[in-house]
């Protein structure tokens, strides 16, 4: 019974945890990193095409942008996730591949001159992640499923995003039975539309996020539509735009479900009737999912409108941009507007159009409402950069940088230890895991688990291995150091495409390990005369 950390371990980005029980080989997320890494991650212990099963918190990038990945390189478990968790991945992924895609276009066609220079692959395709999405296992809240023997998991709302979790994970192996509990993103408590993360009921083993693990939210309850109206007031009688770089699921449904109270109490006097442009196709159709989910997804106050048949993501002069055009024909209307477009971080997408045209205006404002993390472009911006780089071009950072201070979907430093209080009790939690962090934040967060709750906390790094039958460490990592290497990406396509193949061939031939020997030896017979074909 084998616990071993692979990503968001002293960084906050591309989660991925790995268990191995009665033979079965379980991944609890496979994140994207975002942003600049800091720590080399350990590569998985088996190939993809051996995984059986993958537990998936929720949906966002961070923690699902990977799976694709697996599918291309041979993996065909079950991949278990909320039902909300599920509808959302099925457009995120698809949304993930065709940015890999198109990135890949243009790059190449940028290198196109230097006939040096391999083609950029991408790091998967849309086939790739239809095939990851056939794969979603939805399943309910509060569910005990039975996924294989001594294999036992159950999703409780955490608050974070719609369909967002933490997974209770028990197991038995050879008589001796364990319980751990994988947090994902803890939310936020009071935020619009989505319920209060709720408590787990005790657990041996721990795995802790830490994102904000550091600091507090506002003390006071923010008055998010008070600050929002503030800011579009200031901005449209100056006569620019509000652009908001904002994460397409979660994010922009909240700034919509604020916008629209803003309208209906016409607390921008003067422009009442002012647009908004939601410039993101992802958006759009998460905004969609929102709308379309069970009432019992969200808190008391979005039910109330919903049985009063209001839809609290709607209002006058709200327009969907779906097209590259529709999202060109808004910068060249004069009309003060609200621009919401991905990416939350600026690191690509429309948002970076919309950058362009108004950063170097001083009536224009850039509100930032979400986690900036360390190498992005939003990152530079909230921290006074005075000129940015966009499309090759040198572009001066004059509009007003504006940041709605306490809008996180992540809960803070006490919201944590909130959960963590109500969930576990440190007479009985063998150990808590501190992940998802910053360097230092988990490190800190760990301390004040240990000083303050008296739980035996540790902040492991990437391939740590954990026994969590002998309750001790097989392997005690120390962070490696992320080295500037050559771009990975720009090796052939064709020979990535065989290399994948390679993985899947080894991971097929693992999985008929007791089958019959008439069909091992023909197989054999089958891979030895292709190589002998090929090594000639």
């Amino acid at each position: 019974m084998l616990l071993e950390f692979i990503g968001a371990d002293h960084e906050v980005t591309g989660s991925c945890h790995y268990l191995s029980v009665n033979g079965k080989n379980i991944l609890v997320d496979y994140g994207m990193e975002q942003g600049r890494k800091t720590y080399e991650n350990a590569d998985l212990p088996v190939l993809p095409g051996e995984i059986d099963y993958i537990l998936l918190t929720h949906a966002h990038i961070d923690h699902s942008g990977l799976l694709p990945l697996a599918y291309k390189k041979g993996f065909r478990g079950q991949i278990f996730a909320t039902e909300a968790t599920a509808k959302l991945c099925n457009i995120m992924l698809r949304d993930s591949a065709h940015i890999q895609t198109f990135e890949a276009e243009w790059r190449n066609r940028k290198a196109r001159r230097n006939s040096n220079i391999e083609d950029f692959v991408p790091l998967y395709t849309m086939e790739d992640a239809d095939g990851a999405i056939r794969l979603l296992h939805p399943v309910k809240y509060k569910e005990m499923i039975h996924i294989a023997d001594g294999i036992d998991v159950r999703f409780t709302d955490v608050g974070h995003l719609l369909g967002s979790a933490a997974i209770e994970v028990f197991l038995t192996e050879d008589g001796e039975s364990r319980k751990i509990v994988f947090s994902g993103d803890v939310g936020n408590i009071d935020q619009p539309i989505i319920k209060d993360p709720e408590a787990v009921d005790g657990a041996d083993y721990v795995l802790i996020e830490s994102t904000y693990g550091d600091r507090l939210h506002s003390e006071d309850k923010p008055d998010y539509v008070k600050e929002l109206s503030e800011i579009l007031s200031y901005t449209f009688e100056r006569g620019g735009n509000v652009v908001i770089p904002s994460f397409a699921v979660g994010r922009t449904q909240e700034l919509l479900y604020f916008i629209r109270e803003i309208k209906e109490r016409g607390l921008v006097h003067g422009y009442e009737d002012f647009p908004v442009y939601v410039d993101s196709p992802l958006a759009v159709d998460a905004t969609s999912i929102f709308g379309k989910s069970s009432i019992d997804c969200y808190d008391d106050e979005a039910k109330e409108l919903l049985r009063k048949g209001v839809n609290p993501l709607s209002f006058p002069n709200l327009n969907l941009s779906i097209t590259p055009d529709d999202s060109k024909e808004i910068n060249f209307d004069d009309e003060p507007k609200v621009i919401i477009s991905a990416s939350g971080m600026c690191d690509a997408g429309r948002i970076r159009h919309h950058l362009k045209h108004n950063l170097w205006r001083r009536e224009s404002t850039v509100l930032f409402v979400g986690y900036q993390s360390v190498g992005t472009l939003g990152r530079a911006l909230v921290e006074g950069a005075k000129t940015v780089k966009l499309f090759g071009e040198e572009i001066s950072v004059n509009a007003n940088i504006e940041i709605l201070t306490g809008m996180s979907g992540h809960a803070d430093r006490n919201g944590l230890i909130n959960w963590v209080k109500n969930s576990f009790d440190p007479e009985s939690t063998k150990k808590i895991f501190v992940v998802h962090g910053d360097d230092m934040v988990t490190e800190k967060f760990a301390d004040l688990l240990k000083q303050d709750l008296k739980f035996d906390a540790y902040a492991p790094f990437s391939g740590t291995k954990y026994d969590l039958i002998k309750d001790e460490f097989v392997e005690e990592t120390k962070g490696v150091a992320v080295k500037k290497t050559f771009d990975k990406g720009r090796i052939s396509s064709v020979f990535q495409r065989l290399l994948a193949a390679g993985e899947r061939l080894l991971s097929v031939i693992r999985k008929y390990e007791h089958g019959a020997n008439k069909d091992l030896g023909k197989f054999a017979d089958q891979i030895n005369a292709l190589s002998d074909k090929w090594d000639r």
